[in-house]
């Protein structure tokens, strides 16, 4: 996986073949990114990445300028790789070792943009509940938006708050706002 644009623009990251992750891939993230870039100034936005794996999401944020990026995961070997890396670049990335589901019923913090990207096998009602508890608990920002990343099989536009959803291949993209 790589950096597409900002200030490590280019810069390759290899994650331990062992993490059990599927990164967004470059075009897909390309894609996305481009979409966000006409609705936000990076530098002025809070993030929340869900199910954050490698990173990837948090560090393309951190490469464009966003300070305030917070990724959740369960997995203890994906939250050591994200702060190695984010130490690495010095990139200001809080990390939280934590189930996404619990995670989110508690927390308190709004964010500008939160980005979900779960396992594709999920089931839909977990799926759901990901935008469930968002609203439910008024996790956004005025204007904010929740991103959830899925295999094109899986179709979102059924669920509270869906907007619409952008298409990369196999990836899927469902904005919710």
């Amino acid at each position: 996986m790589r950096i597409i644009s900002g200030l490590f623009k280019g810069r390759r990251i290899t994650a331990p073949k062992k993490l059990p992750v599927r990164p967004t891939t470059d075009m897909a993230k390309e894609a996305l990114f481009n979409i966000l870039n006409n609705q936000y100034y990076f530098d002025d936005i809070s993030v929340l990445d869900l199910f954050s794996g490698t990173g990837n999401i948090s560090y393309e944020f951190a490469s464009r300028g966003t300070e305030k990026i917070t990724a959740v995961d369960a997995h203890f070997g994906c939250i050591k790789f994200i702060n190695e890396t984010a130490d690495a670049f010095e990139m200001t990335i809080s990390t939280i070792k934590s189930d996404v589901f619990k995670f989110l019923e508690k927390s308190k913090q709004k964010h500008s943009i939160i980005f979900a990207d779960p396992p594709y096998d999920f089931e839909l009602e977990a799926f759901s509940k990901i935008p469930e508890l968002v609203f439910e608990n008024e996790l956004l920002e005025d204007e904010g938006i929740l991103i959830v990343e899925h295999s094109k099989h899986t179709d979102l536009s059924h669920l509270a708050h869906y907007s619409y959803s952008k298409s990369y291949g196999g990836n899927m993209f469902s904005f919710f706002e």
